[in-house]
This record gives C-alpha cells, structure tokens and sequence, in this order.
C-alpha cells in the first residue's frame, strides 16, 4: 500500500523573479494582442538577462503591437525601475525577432482533420479547429484547501504574494524584486496536518540585518498568511536567505526564460505535469487551453462530491479536433464507481479545442494576471477554469 505519511514540498516565485518576469512580458504581448484582435495567434517567448530582454517567436495578428513598450512596461510593474538593481525597464536593451505563425500549422488549426475529412460539424463548427499542437494535459484537484488545490503549493503562492505586497507597500522598505518561497507540509494518511517548514529566499539592499529581516518576515509575511491551526510557531522551522546575503538578484543574477516555471504555475510537483509550459500562447495552444480545461473538469469533480481527489489526462494531434484519448484518476478515493465517474465527463464536458474557448470564454486579454501565482486555485481573479458550474449536475445524475 502507498505511504500515507509524508512530508511534501512545494515552491513559488515572485513576480520580480527572472522566470516570472519573461512568462508576464510573453503574456503582456498576448494580452496587447487579443485586445484589438481575438483571432489572433500566438507563441511568444522572452528572455531576460542582465540589461538586455529578448522577444522571440510567431505572432500572427491583424493588429499592431509596441513590443519594446509592452516589455518595458512589464519590467516596470515588476519592480525593475532603477539602473542599480543591475536591471531596468527604461535602461534595458530589447531585442526583437517575431515570425508569422507556420503556414503548416495555421491550416491544420484553421481547417481540423475532421473537417478535411468531411466529418465537420455542419452547424457548430466546432469540428473545424484543430488543436494547435500534439502533446498531453493535466488537471487536478483535491479536498485540501477551499479552493481545492494542494495545500503545499497554495500555501506558498500566498506568501510569494504577500511579500510581494510588503514590498510594494514598503511595509518592508528594504526588499527588492526577486524572491521565492517554499512550503514542507507535514501528511497523515494521506491528509495534510501541519506546516513543518517555511523558507523564504528574498532580494534586499545592501547591509540590511539579516536577524532583523528574519523577524520582519514572521510578522508581516508568514503569521498574515498562515493561519495558527495549521502550524506550532514554536516548532516551526523558518528559515531565510539560508545562502547569506541576497543583494544581486533578478536577471542581472540569473538568466529568466519563458515557461521555465512550469511546476510552480500548476500544483507545485501533487500531480503530474504534460511538459508545456502556458504563458506567451494563444488557446489555440492546447497546452493552455486544455490545461485549463482538464482543471475545470477536475474541479466539478471534487466539488460535486464524487471524489476528494481527482487527476485528468487529456491528448491531442496537432490538427484534429477531437482529444485521441481522456484519463480520469480518483486515486482510489472515489465515492462512486470511476467508469461512472468517465461517463459523466463525458457527458457533461466537450474537449475539444473550439468549446473549450467558447466555453471558458478565452479569446480575450486576461492572460497577463495568471503569469504570476498560480494558473489554478486563484478563485478572486476570475478565471473561468475555476468555475464548479457542472458541480450540482454532476451531484444528481450521480445520485450523490
């Protein structure tokens, strides 16, 4: 039998890290695009390095974009506004080298396999837009946290964000963009108990007291955000910047590219993960847009009850519009029977690529705001995956 006790690990960045910062300058410019033109397609991929931001890819758009100002913008909001934190967006050199989409792929995605096989809907359409490329998608979710993702990974997304906050509101004056944060949750049979371990590695200025960092970090990062009967602060062990001093930081430290990041913006390592990073694509990109609907299916699931943990595949050919195969997982803890479980899915959700737009609603320009924090479990930002709308059906046909 799998051990039920164990402690798990999972990590956040903020969004003055190198990695987060070219996944929000990808989505900016995706975002810029789907503004003035919902048709258009994407696949953008930045890097940033010390006093240079490269912007590479395939836009297919009828609209224009200022993409130096975009990216600087960007860099701006991420709290690069002065030469000397060795990176900023007014001084930074910008480079780019932008392509049209490939003819090949275009006309596979435009005109579906079932479509140049005379299987296309006739009044839908729904058959005639294939799936930008091959590949398999994940999505999960579990009975942890109200929001339904694992406990680890969302702890540490919110006190990625809160000192990102305390930065910014200069509750702590000293901090400076770049950070990370990790989270060890201790389990018991299988249920999370208890946070064992709390680290938190952030940018500062120089000479600031490491001690007096330490403390300040208790009180207005972790204790706002970690609530008092899922941790002992007195056994708690938290530590920061074990490394020593963190002065040089964002790009000018490490080089950021786009979709490096792949494990933090999804479930922080609880459930599998397909390979394809999401921001910089348009959602004919399936690696975003079914990402984003195996998570929603995922999350009815949970929601109506029928599982208390549930994990989706999906897979695709690039061009066709029907997934080649869907895997349910309920890990053994379901509470009906998993083939009805594959059934009701199937009745109740369309995976193919135009209804997952149609239905999430995704050919507009709120891309932006998930490069940071998490694709999943932010129910405050709006996203539609987030939705458990199918819950209650699903609840009565299973008789739940």
């Amino acid at each position: 039998m799998e051990n039920q006790d164990y402690v798990f690990t999972s990590e956040s960045v903020t969004e003055g890290h190198p990695d987060k910062v070219s996944d929000q300058i990808s989505d900016a410019i995706l975002d810029q695009v789907l503004k003035d033109d919902p048709a258009g397609r994407v696949a953008c991929e930045t890097l940033v390095t010390t006093g240079l931001t490269v912007v590479a890819g395939e836009i297919t758009t009828s609209t224009y974009v200022d993409i130096p100002k975009v990216v600087r913008k960007t860099i701006k909001q991420a709290g690069y506004t002065r030469a000397k934190y060795g990176f900023d967006g007014d001084t930074c050199g910008v480079v780019v080298s932008i392509d049209e989409q490939s003819s090949d792929i275009a006309s596979g995605v435009d005109h579906a396999l079932e479509e140049r096989m005379g299987e296309a809907e006739a009044e839908t359409k729904l058959d005639t837009l294939g799936a930008g490329d091959q590949g398999m998608m994940f999505g999960y979710a579990v009975k942890e946290t109200p929001e339904l993702m694992p406990m680890p990974i969302s702890l540490a997304h919110r006190l990625a964000e809160r000192l990102a906050k305390v930065r910014k509101d200069r509750v702590i004056s000293y901090l400076r963009p770049d950070g990370k944060t990790q989270v060890s949750v201790r389990y018991e049979n299988g249920k999370p108990i208890n946070v064992e371990t709390v680290l938190i590695s952030t940018q500062h200025k120089p000479h600031t007291d490491l001690k007096e960092m330490k403390a300040d970090l208790l009180k207005h990062v972790v204790k706002p955000v970690l609530r008092d009967d899922i941790v002992d602060y007195n056994k708690l062990n938290f530590l920061v910047n074990p490394s020593g001093r963190f002065e040089i930081g964002g790009p000018q430290a490490d080089t950021g590219v786009t979709g490096r990041k792949i494990i933090v913006d999804t479930y922080g390592g609880m459930a599998r993960h397909g390979g394809g990073c999401f921001s910089g694509k348009d959602p004919t990109k399936v690696d975003r847009s079914a990402s984003y609907y195996a998570r929603y299916v995922a999350k009815n699931v949970v929601a109506a009850g029928l599982a208390d943990k549930c994990e989706i595949q999906i897979a695709y050919a690039i061009g066709k519009a029907h997934p080649l195969s869907i895997m349910v997982n309920v890990f053994g803890e379901g509470y009906v029977d998993n083939r009805l479980i594959e059934s009701l899915i199937e009745e109740h959700f369309d995976f193919r690529p135009a209804a997952i737009i149609k239905n999430l609603d995704l050919r507009r320009p709120i891309y932006k705001k998930t490069a940071c924090y998490g694709h999943f479990g932010r129910e405050d930002a709006g996203f539609t995956w987030e939705k458990i709308d199918k819950a209650d059906s699903l609840k009565r046909a299973a008789g739940v």
